[in-house]
């Protein structure tokens, strides 16, 4: 099968029932997707699929063919980084670091589908991802920021 991963090209032989995270770290390289509770619940493993955040410990290959893939390594924007990624670096959100790609990954598809999001959405849309370390203030600033940084580019772009 073929698979998109980060805008490029990958031939995956498999029977399509290995699980997305598996490929990424184990195959690929893509070790910035983490491995944390193995059943879809705490988000280490987000990445995107044509999009939308998505539980990498739990999705079949099989689900995949035809779809594209992103994950923290190609978040990225032409030689700079996403404003989830600067707003995270520039408020200094990680602790321990584990969680912080999932965060980021689900902070720019909720991002994506919601630019002005309030308090209350921020929270709900962070709320099913976990951090050990409780950082979840300082994430919730980051993701903030983000969307402020993305409505100022915006603006400059219209």
């Amino acid at each position: 099968m073929e698979l998109t991963i980060n805008g490029e090209k990958h031939q995956v032989a498999d029977d399509g029932n290995r699980l997305l995270l598996w490929l990424l770290r184990d195959e690929l390289g893509y070790t910035g997707t983490r491995f944390g509770c193995g059943a879809g619940i705490c988000g280490a493993c987000t990445v995107h699929v044509d999009g939308i955040a998505t539980r990498s410990c739990i999705t079949p290959l099989a689900a995949l063919e035809g779809k594209e893939i992103r994950t923290i390594e190609g978040l990225a924007e032409e030689n700079a980084l996403h404003p989830v990624q600067q707003a995270f670096i520039d408020l200094q959100v990680p602790q321990c670091g584990w969680c912080m790609s999932g965060q980021m990954m689900t902070a720019a598809a909720f991002l994506a589908a919601n630019p002005s999001p309030n308090d209350e959405q921020i929270v709900e849309a962070m709320g099913s991802n976990y951090c050990r370390c409780g950082c979840y203030v300082r994430i919730k600033a980051a993701v903030q920021q983000a969307a402020g940084a993305m409505a100022a580019r915006q603006d400059v772009l219209a």
